[in-house]
């Protein structure tokens, strides 16, 4: 079989996305090169559209759209991929504290850590927006940091 020929066969597409397959599955899993995968299988059909072309602007034709599908897909369809398998990001148990309500046991002031207490355990806290928060006050926690709760005035 000419060289030529395999390039713009689909076989060639169909072993692109066998390859960015196999490397999305071995290495990244960060969903990089499925895209890459994805628009080697769209061109396995539009290189089966594309036979009776000359083989210089098929070769263009078919690098062009190549790229131009990988690209497209990359940069507009793997944010939504992310958020929805949620990579890169394990939910924990500390993940189900935030929004959640926690009762001041210890004075928070601009300069000064405080304590809080939610769930019968102690944390060490601070005030998001620098603001002074007395004790026995309620609060909802913002967000952790290292061992830290940030808090804001309910």
């Amino acid at each position: 079989m000419d060289i030529y020929k395999f390039l713009f066969s689909p076989w060639f597409w169909l072993a692109l996305t066998v390859a960015f397959t196999l490397i999305e599955l071995a290495c990244s899993f960060n969903l990089v090169t499925i895209w890459f995968a994805f628009a080697s299988l769209a061109m396995i059909f539009i290189s089966g559209l594309t036979e009776l072309l000359d083989a210089p602007i098929r070769f263009r034709l078919h690098m062009g759209l190549f790229l131009f599908l990988s690209i497209v897909l990359l940069i507009f369809t793997r944010p939504i991929a992310i958020k929805t398998f949620r990579v890169g990001k394990n939910k924990t148990n500390i993940d189900d504290l935030i929004g959640r309500d926690a009762l001041i046991t210890k004075k928070i002031t601009k300069y000064e850590k405080g304590e809080a207490k939610i769930k019968g355990q102690t944390w060490t806290a601070i005030c998001e927006n620098d603001d002074e928060i007395g004790e026995n006050t309620e609060c909802t926690i913002v967000r952790i940091e290292g061992v830290k709760l940030v808090v804001k005035r309910k």
